[in-house]
C-alpha cells in the first residue's frame, strides 16, 4: 500500500515529527555515504528528503516516484528531476547508477522481489544501494501516525536474506529514531537525547528504521571455465590424421 505523495510532503516539510526523521535518518545517510563527487545518485520510492545534500557535486541527481504514490515537483526551488515511473520498470539505462537509495519504497511494494531485479539492474558494477525501511522490532512499524507505519516492515535478517537472493551483498547496517513517533512537545525537546541514548544502548532500544547497504554483487558465467578446458583439453588433435575413407562396393 503506498501512500499518496502529498500526504508525505505534508509530514516531511510542514510536520515536527517529519523533520525530525529528516535529521534522525539523514544523518546516519550521510555516515554512509558522506559524498559522491562526480556519481550518479538515485531515489526511488519518496527519498527526496534525503538526496539533497547531493545536489552539489554529484553528476546528476534523479528522484524516481511510484505511480501508484504520483509525484511532486523536486526541488521546489530548482529545475525538477522528479520522475514518475512503474515500481518495477525505470526509466534508466542499464548499469548508469552509482548509488541508490530507497526510502517507502520497498516495504509498500507488491512485488518487492521484481523491485529488487530492477534496483540491481540500474546499478553499476560494485554500485552501491541503500535500503531504508521500517524496523519490525520497532516502535515506528506499529503507529499509523508516521509513513514508517503502513506496507511490511523487516528485521534485518529478513532484509538481509532477501537481497540475497537478488544478487546484493550486504555490508553494513544501522537503526535510527530511537525517540518515540509522537508530538507531544515533551519528546520534540527530548529527540536528541534519545537518539544519542540508541546509538549507545541499541540491545535494549530498538530503533524504529532500519538502514542495510549493500552492493551489487556480478557473478562470472559459470560455464567459462569448463569450455575452456574442453577447448583446450586436445590441443593437437586437429593435426591428427584421419581414417581415409573405404571404397564402396560396387
Amino acid at each position: 500500500m503506498h501512500l499518496d505523495v502529498q500526504d508525505l510532503r505534508n509530514f516531511y516539510y510542514r510536520n515536527p515529527l517529519g523533520r525530525a526523521v529528516q535529521n534522525a535518518v539523514g544523518a546516519e545517510i550521510r555516515a554512509l555515504w558522506p559524498e559522491a563527487k562526480g556519481q550518479t545518485v538515485a531515489g526511488y520510492g519518496f527519498a527526496v528528503p534525503f538526496l539533497r545534500p547531493y545536489l552539489k557535486d554529484s553528476r546528476r541527481v534523479i528522484a524516481l516516484m511510484p505511480a501508484p504514490q504520483g509525484v511532486i515537483h523536486w526541488p521546489a526551488d530548482k529545475p525538477n528531476i522528479s520522475v514518475l515511473c512503474e515500481e518495477t520498470l525505470w526509466p534508466l539505462e542499464t548499469g548508469r547508477v552509482d548509488k541508490l537509495m530507497l526510502v517507502h519504497g520497498l516495504e509498500t511494494c507488491e512485488r518487492p522481489g521484481e523491485l529488487l531485479e530492477e534496483c540491481w539492474r540500474v546499478l553499476g558494477p560494485g554500485g552501491s544501494a541503500l535500503f531504508v525501511v521500517p524496523n519490525r522490532a520497532g516502535l515506528w512499524s506499529r503507529s499509523d501516525r508516521t509513513p514508517f507505519g503502513y506496507g511490511r516492515p523487516y528485521s534485518q535478517s529478513q532484509l538481509e536474506a532477501q537481497l540475497k537472493t537478488r544478487n546484493f551483498l550486504p555490508e553494513r547496517h544501522v537503526t535510527a529514531l530511537y525517540q518515540p513517533p509522537s508530538h507531544r512537545k515533551f519528546w520534540r525537546k527530548t529527540a536528541g537525547m534519545w537518539e544519542n541514548m540508541g546509538g549507545k544502548l541499541s540491545v535494549v532500544l530498538k530503533g524504529g528504521v532500519l538502514i542495510v547497504q549493500a552492493t551489487k554483487r556480478v557473478h562470472a558465467p559459470t560455464d567459462r571455465g569448463s569450455a575452456v578446458r574442453d577447448t583446450v583439453r586436445s590441443p593437437l588433435g586437429v593435426l591428427r590424421p584421419k581414417p581415409s575413407a573405404q571404397a564402396k562396393p560396387v
